[in-house]
């Protein structure tokens, strides 16, 4: 009995030493798994608060990188750009850019050309990204897109330096020809050619500021807070009125037809200038003893109807590689005659402007040898519309032409004729 006694005894004593391990080993356990351990440092960072919506609202691309180069959070912007890609930054030198700030804390900013995304053009994205450290853990990186605030400046650039030669040609003319005028006092045949020729610069000179005055104006006037009904016959009639006498002297015929009472909504001013651009064009760009036309239609649009009026010439025509250009600032198809017409090229270019903010555009066609055909596409004024089924004083419906009943936008012979 007392060696069963002593055996039970002991057995006793084995369990509760059992059970006292495991019970240390489970506790010992559970301190384990709540301890951080330095691969759970690395994993789920976390934003600080408030920087998700301060991220969510900036303009430049973000993103926030972790130390192990991790993308933790990036903006819909960014992966637009094409920074992000498969969780990683895709961008090496803005990636060492991250590392070497985590290293040392350091912003950095640098600006860079990346390849546009899913394009085969050589054209590349100008950009400049910034990094910063963000809490003891994560680096922010800030991209914004520099490419159309180039691009801009580009033009500016471009339209300085073009605006520079111009105004230099008709003043440095100028000058020469009043030194020619003093040396040639006692000349007074000399007087009058070099008075003349001094005629023509200030001429010029003249021209060139005031277009460059009515491209700035309809660059930054907004046409619809003077915007009116603006019959189109007007507008037609002004523009042959501002030609008439340089196509009297080269004896081109200027005629106007097509739809009559139709009436654009817009700037009058601004339309005027478009219209008797194009058709002023088509004058100085047309051999002697030519004809001109202007017509005018209406045409079908899902957004509503359109006034098309068409300036058709029988000059010298624009090559393909020149169309592309054409609405450029100072560019000519021919400077020569440019020159010789006294162009400043802007007047294409103040066309171009003026349709775009009315909500319209304007196109061409052209053939070499065979001349060109300018169309600017305007929204019709509502009140047109309204009365469109009206009737003229004869019966007949007025200012209802479509384009199946005309296909061809040849001038009706008549209204205006200049011999």
């Amino acid at each position: 009995m007392d060696v069963n006694a002593a055996v039970a005894a002991a057995a006793a004593i084995a369990g509760v030493c059992t059970g006292v391990i495991a019970m240390l080993a489970f506790r010992w356990s559970e301190r384990d798994l709540k301890r951080p351990t330095r691969t759970s440092l690395h994993t789920d960072p976390v934003l600080p608060p408030g920087v998700d919506t301060v991220l969510s609202v900036l303009r430049s691309s973000a993103v926030v990188l972790d130390e192990g180069d991790s993308v933790v959070k990036a903006s819909s912007a960014a992966y637009a750009l094409g920074l992000v890609r498969g969780g990683k930054l895709a961008v090496e030198p803005m990636l060492q850019m991250a590392r070497d700030t985590r290293r040392d804390g350091e912003i950095r900013q640098v600006e860079l050309d990346l390849p546009r995304r899913g394009t085969g053009r050589g054209e590349a994205l100008a950009v400049s990204a910034r990094v910063a450290p963000l809490g003891s853990r994560l680096v922010l990186l800030l991209v914004e897109d520099l490419t159309e605030a180039r691009r801009i400046e580009a033009v500016r650039r471009d339209f300085v330096a073009n605006v520079s030669h111009e105004l230099k040609t008709p003043v440095g003319a100028l000058s020469l020809l009043s030194e020619a005028v003093m040396d040639a006092s006692d000349d007074p045949e000399a007087v009058e050619r070099f008075a003349g020729r001094m005629q023509i610069e200030a001429t010029r000179l003249t021209n060139l500021v005031q277009e460059l005055i009515d491209l700035s104006r309809v660059q930054n006037d907004d046409p619809l807070e003077d915007a009116e009904p603006v019959r189109v016959d007007e507008l037609v009639a002004e523009a042959i009125d501002r030609s008439r006498h340089q196509a009297s002297h080269k004896q081109i015929t200027m005629a106007a037809g097509g739809t009559a009472d139709l009436q654009i909504w817009g700037n009058r001013g601004q339309l005027a200038a478009a219209l008797g651009n194009l058709v002023e064009n088509a004058v100085n760009y047309s051999p002697a003893r030519t004809r001109v036309g202007i017509a005018a239609r209406r045409v079908n649009a899902p957004g509503g109807d359109l006034i098309e009026v068409a300036v058709t010439d029988q000059g010298i025509g624009i090559s393909d590689k020149d169309k592309e250009r054409i609405f450029e600032r100072f560019y000519r198809v021919d400077p020569a005659r440019s020159r010789a017409t006294g162009g400043t090229g802007l007047g294409l270019a103040i066309v171009k402007h003026v349709a775009a903010s009315h909500g319209g555009e304007v196109t061409v066609w052209s053939s070499e040898g065979q001349g060109s055909t300018f169309t600017l596409r305007l929204p019709e004024a509502a009140a047109t519309r309204d009365r469109g089924s009206g009737h003229g004083g004869d019966g007949s419906e007025a200012g209802t032409a479509r384009p199946d009943e005309t296909t061809a936008y040849e001038p009706i012979p008549a209204p205006e004729v200049l011999p």
